[in-house]
């Protein structure tokens, strides 16, 4: 079986440095081929029954074993696999991450000087009735009518304009494949007005496929007035999403900042490779009981296996960017 296991290893390299659908489907199949031919060995030389015992005792053992790491890091979800590149260069697409669990959302905050904004019930719930209204991010525009946009720009370009957008709009002409009418989606300065949380942005810098670009990217938002800066010295944590949010599953994004609602914390997060913090591209900012923990080390490629299981062996966007933060402060 050797030589399996080595071309095993072959292809779980190639995938994490190209992510090519095709090789994760190869690995995938690989993968059940080993798993086949292993228990078939097994049960040629032990017999079926013995073999059964043989796998009910390891999915005890490791039952037992999920079980313990979860009452050890209070957290029904010990470990994650990362499946994006949102969190590069800090973490990568593939990485295994382990999470301590939350008990007290304000000490945890305090302790890691995550800045606390309070505001009213009613100014919190309003922005939840309102929320297409925080789906704002800022974008270049090179044509007089707006609609051809980008985040990357050419450095010291003087041509382009910056502009706020609709997310959600963009989104729905991005599925029909009509850019040609992102200019519906074009704001007014003024559309931030009477909202909770308002956005302001800067030109940064960002590698795409080796090659450096500036980067329309927020670079600062303000709660209810309190302006807050993006720190790469917050913790991240890991949310679940709900089925309000655009993106689905688990997410691992840094803690920028927390609303604090009578009695009630609600996370604004924001991947370390992304231009903007998560509400700002459709997804609620987290409520204390939906954040399964933050992140205690990581541990590069293990998590591949779960995603090639898992079936999430397609070209992920943004992989073949970093953005160029200063992770100094």
């Amino acid at each position: 079986m050797w030589p399996l296991y080595l071309a095993l290893f072959v292809l779980l390299a190639l995938y994490a440095l190209h992510n090519s659908a095709i090789i994760g489907a190869a690995t995938l199949v690989l993968i059940v081929a080993i798993l086949v031919l292993e228990a078939r060995t097994s049960i040629s030389k032990e017999g079926g029954i013995k073999s059964l015992i043989d796998v009910a005792i390891a999915l005890l053992f490791a039952a037992a074993l999920w079980f313990a790491f979860t009452v050890a890091l209070a957290t029904p979800v010990p470990f994650d696999a990362i499946a994006s590149c949102s969190m590069q260069p800090v973490l990568h697409r593939g990485d295994i991450v382990v999470l301590q669990g939350v008990r007290n959302m304000s000490s945890f905050l305090k302790a890691s000087h995550v800045p606390i904004v309070n505001v009213s019930n009613a100014s919190f719930s309003y922005m939840l009735s309102h929320m297409s209204r925080e789906f704002v991010a800022f974008y270049a525009y090179s044509d007089a009518n707006k609609s051809t946009i980008s985040n990357f720009i050419p450095l010291n370009a003087s041509r382009y304009s910056v502009g706020l957008y609709s997310t959600t709009c963009l989104s729905y002409y991005s599925s029909l494949g009509q850019s040609y009418n992102y200019y519906r989606c074009y704001l007014s300065n003024s559309s931030q007005q009477g909202n909770l949380i308002r956005y302001d942005y800067s030109i940064g810098r960002v590698m795409v496929n080796g090659k450096e670009y500036g980067m329309v990217e927020t670079s600062s938002i303000f709660i209810n007035g309190t302006k807050i800066i993006d720190n790469y010295s917050n913790p991240i944590i890991v949310y679940r999403t709900t089925p309000n949010d655009t993106f689905s599953g688990d997410i691992i994004h840094r803690a920028v900042a927390a609303i604090h609602a009578e009695g009630n914390y609600y996370i604004i997060t924001w991947g370390d490779n992304n231009p903007g913090p998560d509400i700002q591209f459709g997804n609620y900012p987290p409520d204390q009981k939906q954040v399964l923990g933050h992140v205690l080390l990581n541990v590069p490629y293990l998590g591949y296996f779960k995603l090639i299981l898992s079936g999430q062996i397609g070209a992920v966007a943004g992989c073949n960017q970093v953005i160029l933060h200063n992770y100094s402060s």
